[in-house]
């Protein structure tokens, strides 16, 4: 009878399980590597999606409360002060008299203006105030920073008070053209220019104004940024050209980002109406 010797590879008894060889590990660890690179792109833009998703719902909360507002004043919209004064300690800015939102978000280290606004009452959400995806911060006197607390602004041609004199709509059911299905209301603001509460855009051929930037829309949701309308609804629109590095004031040159300003002036009410019912 001839002598059959064992497989390398056998095991011999109660030796236990074979071991994984190096080769076989290194496979193994290459495959997860793949399915790893193939999986975090999309996980990626589930997280950005989730974030737009909540910036959105953010407005709709904040559109919900400023409805809520003109309804028990009997169509009278919030106030929107943008005057700023630094208080006497330096500790941050407020609006003189009464807003949606007082202060200067940039000065802002606690919520204090928020909950000082006239939204605040009919929901006491400070969160809302302030999109998932804004990376911008506030100093602290004693070192270190704070996020930003505010990442919306409200359109001056709700109730604020127009440094040129142009007026702007204080009644609701005064916003017919456009209609307040197409009428913004809050717009998410860029983190590198947002300030006062108040959104500053003159409609196209306003002389100077008609054609720069007085306030700059975000861009941080894939190019694009939220906004919310007199109806209640939002969108989020999705830019051209990044918003980034443009500054308070500056012109419009370019032509997709001029584009971008054009698709925005359009939702904003005519000013035309509004200076022959004001008289101006």
């Amino acid at each position: 009878m001839g002598f059959s010797y064992p497989s390398p590879t056998a095991r011999r008894p109660g030796s236990g399980p074979a071991a994984f060889t190096l080769i076989e590990l290194l496979v193994v660890i290459a495959i997860i590597a793949v399915l790893a690179a193939m999986l975090l792109p999309s996980l990626s833009k589930a997280r950005q999606q989730a974030k737009t998703t909540a910036c959105l719902n953010n407005l709709r909360q904040l559109q919900l409360a400023y409805m809520l507002y003109v309804g028990d004043h009997r169509d009278e919209l919030p106030q929107n002060d943008s005057v700023l004064e630094v208080d006497n300690n330096g500790d941050g800015a407020f609006s003189r008299g009464v807003s949606w939102c007082p202060g200067d978000v940039r000065l802002d280290p606690t919520t204090t203006n928020i909950q000082n606004g006239v939204l605040f009452p009919y929901n006491r959400t400070v969160g809302i105030y302030r999109c998932p995806a804004d990376a911008g911060k506030v100093p602290l006197k004693n070192g270190g920073f704070a996020p930003r607390t505010r990442s919306y602004n409200l359109s001056i041609w709700l109730n604020a008070q127009i440094a040129d004199g142009s007026g702007a709509y204080a009644k609701l059911t005064e916003v017919n053209d456009p209609g307040i299905s197409d009428c913004q209301a809050f717009v998410e603001v860029h983190e590198d220019t947002i300030a006062d509460a108040t959104f500053g855009l003159y409609p196209e051929g306003y002389g100077f104004y008609g054609d720069h930037w007085l306030d700059v829309p975000a861009d941080r949701h894939n190019q694009g940024g939220s906004l919310s309308f007199l109806d209640g609804h939002v969108e989020r629109y999705r830019w051209r050209v990044t918003k980034k590095g443009i500054s308070i004031a500056d012109l419009a040159t370019e032509p997709d980002n001029r584009s971008d300003m054009r698709k925005l002036q359009k939702t904003i009410p005519s000013l035309k109406t509004v200076s022959e019912r004001q008289g101006f």
